[in-house]
Order: structure tokens, then sequence, then C-alpha cells
């Protein structure tokens, strides 16, 4: 492995700015990383002219000053469900399997202006659904750090290409915790934003209410950098926020840290309990005010979430009929034949049952007692963190129950793998920033996150907390 793919993003940054690695050989080296993925990490990888072509014209505008970007000639991944213009996009998925967007989604827009490199499209849960990264069409994806148990997932790719050091940063998307749950279990760090600070415009949807892209990096430092570059309005996307740049904390003194008690009850593993109440102990020891607090709504969230997230997902995938565009079964003798072919050939199992329940829910005579009630119970959620954020500025959380699960495992048992979801899901239902940044090894050698919410809005706040645990 080349030393050049151990360095974090602003670090290879800083070397290309002063001239000391070029953007060339920066990509050769995450392309030469990516084809050789121990991972599979990688659906689809760019090709390599052509990216050394546009690496020689990023260099030479970063030669003349015209990008001034940290991250300008930095090599980055993207995952699978965003739009990227002429690199396929497949959504882990067969449906979607021979589908090349003509433009690119608003965050990679972004992103290529400051002159980073899109080196690739990474692996991920078919259409965003599971949590462990096993449900993609193009195989599972493999945990870096014991390459018998998954990365976590959605955002599965993102994460193992991180901690595998096979790219130097990733854009992932979070529904219920797809950013945060796999950077815990890899070792890295993750970060949804608000809901509305990025654009959603390119982002192939799963629930469109819960939808937020975000960047995973192997420090807060890069995810805050990749962060900058993305938020902002954008009038493709009518949910998109002018988010409002707020100032850096100086340090932590004085702030109001939470403990929801809830959080590490029985069935939280004793390792992690452990390493995120030390997390919360170095905040405490700079100066931190850390307090126990109780999510009375805690056992609604779960039931909640897969409510609303599948509603969302059957509606939104009924457009993958086989008319449009992406797979169409062969030998149909009618259109409804057809629709009902494409779709039980195109699409996993897993997002099958997802289809199937959120069509349940949405039907006559079940609307009112699930998906009325689950969006009731949203907004109970979002007054509480109202009420909590009124009194705090932030909430420390583990990312998840356990470590990182064998392979396998989770799929015997969907119930448990949709539990492993339970202390991220609240972020995305009230529309919250959350962050998972590492803290703690267990005895097995597997990482530990700790999850850090914030306010609505409260994005630097999170990032600067997050900045500040990786430090002591």
């Amino acid at each position: 492995m080349s030393s050049i793919m151990e360095l974090t993003a602003l670090q290879l940054g800083e070397k290309i700015k002063l001239g000391e690695i070029g953007v060339g050989e920066a990509v050769a080296a995450t392309l030469d990383a990516a084809e050789n993925s121990r991972t599979n990490a990688f659906i689809t990888i760019a090709d390599r002219e052509l990216a050394l072509a546009k690496a020689d014209t990023i260099q030479k505008k970063i030669n003349t000053g015209e990008l001034t970007s940290p991250l300008a000639g930095v090599p980055i991944g993207v995952k699978d469900n965003i739009c990227t213009n002429g690199l396929r996009t497949t959504c882990a998925s067969k449906m979607l399997d021979n589908f090349i967007p003509p433009y690119n989604a608003t965050a990679v827009e972004k992103l290529e202006q400051a002159g980073l490199i899109v080196v690739g499209k990474l692996n991920m849960d078919e259409f965003g659904m599971g949590s462990t990264s096993e449900t993609s069409y193009y195989g599972a994806v493999k945990n870096p750090q014991d390459e018998n148990r998954v990365p976590g997932g959605s955002s599965g790719g993102c994460a193992a290409a991180i901690a595998a050091s096979e790219v130097f940063v990733s854009l992932g998307t979070d529904t219920g915790g797809s950013i945060r749950q796999p950077a815990s279990y890899c070792g890295v760090t993750g970060f949804k934003p608000t809901y509305g600070a990025v654009s959603r415009y390119g982002l192939i949807a799963y629930a469109s209410s819960l939808d937020q892209i975000g960047p995973i990096g192997k420090t807060a430092a890069d995810c805050a950098a990749v962060h900058k570059i993305i938020a902002g309005r954008d009038l493709k996307d009518g949910t998109s926020l002018d988010l409002t740049e707020t100032a850096h904390i100086r340090n932590v003194t004085g702030k109001k840290i939470a403990l929801p008690e809830e959080c590490f009850a029985s069935g939280v593993d004793d390792e992690v309990k452990k390493h995120v109440l030390a997390a919360a102990e170095k905040f405490r020891k700079m100066g931190a005010e850390v307090e126990y607090i109780s999510l009375p709504f805690n056992d609604y969230v779960i039931p909640a979430y897969y409510i609303i997230a599948t509603a969302e997902a059957s509606s939104n995938l009924s457009r993958y009929d086989g008319v449009k565009y992406g797979f169409r079964a062969e030998n149909a003798t009618d259109l409804s034949q057809m629709y009902s072919a494409t779709r039980s050939a195109g699409f996993g199992m897993e997002v099958i049952k997802r289809i199937l329940l959120g069509t349940f829910v949405l039907s006559s005579g079940f609307y009112d007692a699930y998906y009325k009630k689950a969006l009731q119970v949203k907004t109970i959620i979002k007054k509480n963190f109202d009420d909590i954020f009124a009194k705090y500025d932030a909430i420390i959380t583990p990312v998840a129950p356990t470590t990182a699960p064998l392979l396998g495992e989770s799929l015997s048992d969907p119930l448990k793998m949709y539990l492993s979801d339970i202390f991220t899901v609240t972020a995305n239902l009230a529309g919250l920033p959350a962050i998972s940044v590492p803290c703690g090894i267990s005895t097995n050698g597997l990482p530990i996150g700790a999850q850090i919410i914030g306010n609505r809005m409260a994005d630097n706040l999170v990032l600067d907390l997050a900045q500040s645990l990786e430090v002591v």
C-alpha cells in the first residue's frame, strides 16, 4: 500500500498545494488501491485514462491559483445511489445495473467544482435498504478490521474504503444511520448533516423525508472540509436550506451535554457503554457539564421509522417498472406480467419486503392506523428534542448497541438488524445533525463509535465537538 493512501484528505490536499505530491500521483495510487480492494467496497471504478486527464486539468488550476479549496486534487469515492455524470450508478441493484446518469448530483457537482476527483462508486445495501451492506446485488462488503464481519450499512462501501485506505474521503447517504453506523463499525468518522443542509438533487431516493447526503472520512476535520463544500441552498431541491455559517467553538468549557439513560440500559454491550461513557468523561474533563436525561419516546422510534421509511420507499420505487429505464424482464405476454416479472427479478428480497410493508401501511384501512400515527410520533419526537436542546448543546449516545456482527448473522435475524438502528434513527426523524466518531476498541479488536447529536442547523458545533474528542 502506497504511503500516500495513509494520509488524511486534508493532509493530502496540503501536500498537493505545496507541490510535494502531484494530483495525478494521488489519483493513480487511489485507482490502484480500488482495483486491488480486499473489501469489495467498489462497484464501478472510474476509467483510468479519463481520471488522469482530469487530474492533469486540476493540477494546472491548482498551480495557477484558480482552485484554492484545501481538498483540491483529492480523490473521492461516491456511494452508488448518488448520480455521477457518465459514471454508472446502480444503487447496488440489478434493477439499475446498466444505468449511466446524464448529470451530476448537486453535491458531486460542488465537489468537482472545488477540484475533487471522483474515482469510483461505492458498494452499499440495495437501494440503501439494510444495515450491513450484505443486500448488494454485487456481493457483500467486508469490514477491513475483520473480514468475517460486516462493515455496517447502508453506506458500508464508503466506510470500508476509508478504513482500508482505498480512498481518502467518501460521500455517503444516511436515512436512519446509514453513514454513522458503518463509520462506527469500521473505526472511521461519519457525519449526517441537518436535513436539508445538503441538496438531495441527484440522490436516488429511499425515504425522501429522511435521506441526507454526508461525508465519511478518517477524521472529523476531513468531514468538516467536505461538508463546507457541499452544504447550502439549491434551487433544484425545494427542501434544501441556506445553512447560516455558525461560529466555531474555541473550547467546550461550559457546554452542556446530555446522556440519555435509555441508551445505556440493558441490551447495550458493556464495552460499548464503557467507551462511550469514557468519551463523555473526556468532555467533562475539558470543562463541559455532562448530565443524564430521559428519552421517553425511545421505544417508539424503530416502529415509527420503519413505517415512514418503507411507506416512502414503496412510493419512490414504484417508478422501476421496466418501462422507463433500467432492467426489464423478457418474455412477458402483457403489460401487467411485465411489471410483475421485472420487479420480482430486478429487486432483491430485502427491497421487496420493504416495498410490501410500505404498501401495506399506506393501503386503505391501514393508513390511519399506521402511517398517520407514525407521522404523529415523528412530530412528538421533534418536539421532545426541541425541549432537550433548549437546555443542552449536544447529546451523546452509542452509535449501535454492539460492535460489528459477523457476516450472515443479521440477515438470518431481520428484527435484530432493524434494532441495530435504534440510536441513530432519532436524528433522521427529527432532522438533526449527528456524527459518529471513534471512541475505543473492544477486547476482540473491533471499533466502537460515539454519536454526537446537535440541534437543527448546529452542524458546525457537532463537527467541532467531534474534533475536540479526537485530539484529546
